[in-house]
Parts: structure tokens; C-alpha cells; sequence
């Protein structure tokens, strides 16, 4: 029986297109684009300007302060242009400090008297601490949390909610460290608005003041110690899946 011309063309057709589908190359993915440093330093500005309306203004004033003086040093000088030469950077990077300055103001208003906002600020420390991203103790009901950092001036505790609730937390936490660790140096710092507490923005900035008591070695010590522990956070009230009996009635 002779063979039907469709049949015998569909072959090497089908075998040449799974040919082409192993060999032929993977079309490359999109690569998503990093945004470019003046569209983040337009979205930081934007993001800046609607929580501190002055900021383009005093942005202004440093760089016109700045070329100002560059110009007249330079006219003193008998080389005004070298003096602008000089002084166009300068203000620029005047302002752009003064930019970086209120941004991170407005990022700390913007999570302000949020859950984790004090756990933020101990993100923003530089080199030289150990933190954690989560509380080592927190009460459920009012969501009041302390926060824990280990650097070279102790263990720093950083509380988050007002001071007459969060006070149990905080004793509690330090009596702890103060068993396991007799020779180490517990400081305190409670963030917020009421008396007596920091505002979140300054708390790195008031660790970074704490006078240094232990070297880098012991600093790594504190924290294996501090870990071979673990923490022990409360557990929501509720039922006990341990203590749960099946119904056997039914």
C-alpha cells in the first residue's frame, strides 16, 4: 500500500522542530533595572518633602551659603572663577547631607509608634554590634517589646512602648542578664516621646556615645553565651495544645 504524501512529509517536519526546540537558545530574561542614583535621590527628596516641607529650603540656603563664601574667597584671591569651580561642588554636597540628614528623620516619623520601630533603629548602628531582628521579650496584650543589641560598651536593652508598662519587661530582661552575665554591663535605653525616653531617631546615636568596657573578643563571647541560652518569649494565652483532649463522646 503506498503511502499517503501527508504522512510522509509530517516526519521530518515534527523531527525538525523538536530539533530546533532542544538546540535553539533560551530567549535571555528581562533584567529588572536598578532605578538610577538621581531617580532615588528624587524619590528619597519627594519622600522628605512631604513630612519636612522646609527641607527644600534649607537645602537652598547651605548651597547658596556655600558658593557665597567660595566666591568671595576666591574674589579675595583674585580667582573668583576658581573660587565658583570650587564652591558649585561644595554646596551641592552641603545640601545633599542636608537631605540625607531630614530623610532619615522622616523615616524613623513614618514608623514611628509602630511595632519593631525600636528593632529599626538598632539596624541603623554601624560596625561593631550584634542585633536582632526579634524582641527578646514582648508582651502580647499591649505589644510593648524589648529590643537587644551587644557591643563593645555592654548588652544595650532598648525598650518600645511607654515607661510604666514596659518597666516589667525591662527588669525582667536585665535580672536575666544579670545571672548569666555578673561582670558585663547592662545599659538601658527606652525609646519614644514621654519623659525620660529617647526619641527613635537618636537612639543609635546615644549608643554610639556609651563608653567602651570589652574588646571585639569578649563582645563575640557575650553573644555565644547570650545564644546558648535562647529566648524565652510568653506565649499568647489561649489553649494548650499539650493539655487538648479529643471528644470521645461522639
Amino acid at each position: 500500500m503506498a503511502k499517503s504524501p501527508d504522512s510522509s512529509n509530517s516526519t521530518p517536519a515534527g523531527s525538525s522542530a523538536v530539533k530546533r526546540g532542544l538546540f535553539s537558545r533560551k530567549p535571555k530574561e528581562a533584567k529588572a533595572k536598578k532605578p538610577s542614583r538621581l531617580k532615588q535621590i528624587r524619590e528619597v527628596f519627594t519622600m522628605t518633602r512631604r513630612h519636612d516641607p522646609m527641607v527644600p529650603w534649607l537645602m537652598l540656603l547651605v548651597f547658596l551659603g556655600v558658593v557665597a563664601v567660595s566666591f568671595l574667597v576666591g574674589f579675595w584671591l583674585d580667582n573668583w572663577i576658581t573660587g565658583l569651580i570650587i564652591g558649585i561642588p561644595l554646596g551641592l554636597l552641603g545640601a545633599t547631607l542636608i537631605l540625607s540628614r531630614r530623610a532619615e528623620r522622616a523615616a524613623f516619623a513614618q514608623i514611628e509608634n509602630q511595632p519593631g520601630a525600636s528593632g529599626a533603629a538598632l539596624g541603623t548602628l554601624r560596625r561593631g554590634w550584634i542585633t536582632e531582628e526579634q524582641p527578646v521579650a514582648v508582651n502580647p496584650r499591649t505589644q510593648d517589646a524589648v529590643f537587644r543589641a551587644i557591643g563593645r560598651p555592654g548588652v544595650v536593652l532598648v525598650s518600645e512602648g511607654p515607661s510604666h508598662r514596659v518597666k516589667p519587661l525591662l527588669d525582667a530582661e536585665r535580672k536575666r542578664l544579670a545571672r548569666i552575665l555578673p561582670n558585663v554591663t547592662v545599659h538601658v535605653i527606652e525609646s519614644g516621646r514621654g519623659e525620660g525616653q529617647v526619641p527613635l531617631s537618636q537612639v543609635a546615636k546615644k549608643m554610639g556615645k556609651l563608653k567602651k568596657e570589652l574588646t571585639k573578643v569578649e563582645v563575640n563571647a557575650v553573644a555565644k553565651r547570650i545564644a546558648s541560652l535562647g529566648n524565652r518569649l510568653p506565649i499568647p494565652k489561649g489553649i494548650d495544645p499539650y493539655k487538648a483532649r479529643p471528644n470521645r463522646g461522639r
